[in-house]
């Protein structure tokens, strides 16, 4: 029997694999659609080791892609929730100044929030303490739109919408090899060979190597970075009621030490951002050779370990010393104390890094004949995943039959 071409081949079964392959079945009802994962289980990395939050798009620089997908993202993903019987809570965050160098910065972000008809309300040491009554500050905003989820469990819901409409989510299949044959991709796989008339990469931590695979050259490197977090005991937990967040640094390319309650009622602190030695790296130990050639054998990483050889410096330091990382925590927090403290589970960012050194900071496509590459998908890529699968869908041609 000759095997069948599906309409569209989704590489990667994380929250923005499944969003593109619902957005490709609700654009054109009865196209077939499939996606492949080589794990058991849909959203297994960045998607399952995210800290839940359902960002307000108050970070993000106004035009890009980031700004316009989080903010229409926020809203499809609360009512998503409520169609489908998703657990969610509009929780809110405060953004905290500790220091009097950090209100210039809060100041832009209130603007930011202005530009982007975002509501936020100026806070005071009096306010931010209404808020959340342990939290220590000279000034803060008040951004309500922001709240939690399970990302796992909206994936699995994606997943059960995308069977629903005729689609498949092959699971426990590696993608191994990708060639061309006339108009139609053929994905060499561990379960099988899978063919398709539209190839999308969504493969995350492994993105570049599917562009390679495809035989394109990625324009940004993969550099995974491990995020590592404590979580409040149990005892401890009433000192945050939502999301403590401080200023970011402009200098620096993440948010910061920050606390978040989760939807399950857990709170957690972090993350210290640090380089992982594995893509798939979650432990200290975790190391791989190849990923490790990968990275230090890159001129793009040297040039940014140069450019923040300092702040880089500081989160390896905090990463083997839990009273550094309580230090940094107390700064927003003065009453959390180091018994308060337990290790929790660790994420990786799938980082892509342009040759120069430079983060690339917003979401990068990458489109060639019959295939679109997703080469970076950052945070706030789960909040956003609705809106990012429809925009990916609209890249797909309308007759795969005959499109060139």
């Amino acid at each position: 029997m000759a095997t069948p071409v599906h309409d569209v081949a989704v590489v990667g079964g994380g929250i923005v694999g499944l969003a593109t392959a619902l957005a490709c079945l609700q654009r054109r009802p009865g196209s077939s659609v499939i996606v492949l994962d080589k794990e058991p289980h849909v959203a297994t990395h960045q998607t399952g080791h995210n800290s839940g939050v359902i960002h307000s798009g108050i970070y993000y620089k106004p035009g890009s892609l980031k700004a316009a997908f989080c903010i229409e993202g926020n809203r499809e993903m609360i009512a998503f929730c409520q169609a489908n019987d998703l657990a969610y809570e509009r929780c809110g965050k405060v953004i905290v100044a500790t220091d009097r160098t950090e209100l210039p910065r809060l100041d832009s972000l209130y603007e930011r929030a202005l530009a982007h008809g975002i509501s936020a309300e100026r806070l005071g040491p009096l306010g931010i303490a209404e808020h959340e009554p342990h939290v220590v500050g000279l000034a803060g905003l008040w951004i309500p739109s922001t709240g939690i989820v399970d990302y796992s469990a909206v994936s699995v819901a994606y997943a059960r919408l995308i069977a629903r409409a005729g689609g498949e989510v092959r699971l426990g299949t590696r993608v191994t090899a990708l060639r061309r044959d006339g108009d139609v991709h053929v994905v060499a796989a561990t379960t099988g060979e899978v063919r398709s008339h539209f190839l999308v990469n969504c493969a995350g931590l492994h993105s570049d190597r599917v562009v390679a695979m495809a035989g394109g050259i990625p324009p940004a490197k993969i550099v995974p970075f491990r995020g590592e977090y404590y979580e409040l005991a149990p005892g401890a937990r009433g000192l945050i009621k939502g999301l403590v967040y401080p200023v970011p640094d402009p200098e620096f390319p993440f948010l910061g030490v920050h606390f978040t309650r989760m939807i399950d009622g857990s709170v957690h602190a972090g993350p210290n951002a640090v380089l992982a030695l594995q893509r798939e790296g979650y432990r200290k130990r975790d190391i791989s050779l190849r990923d490790s050639a990968d990275t230090f054998g890159y001129g793009g990483f040297w040039k940014l370990a140069r450019k923040h050889a300092g702040s880089g410096a500081r989160e390896i330091a905090r990463s083997f010393s839990k009273q550094l990382f309580l230090h940094s925590l107390q700064r927003l927090v003065p009453d959390v104390t180091r018994a308060d403290l337990v290790p929790a589970h660790a994420g990786v960012r799938a980082q892509a890094l342009a040759s120069d050194g430079s983060l690339v900071d917003d979401f990068l496509f990458v489109d060639s004949p019959r295939t679109l590459h997703v080469c970076n998908a950052p945070s706030p890529a789960a909040t956003s995943s609705l809106p990012i699968g429809r925009a990916i869908a609209e890249r797909v041609p309308g007759d795969l039959h005959r499109a060139t």
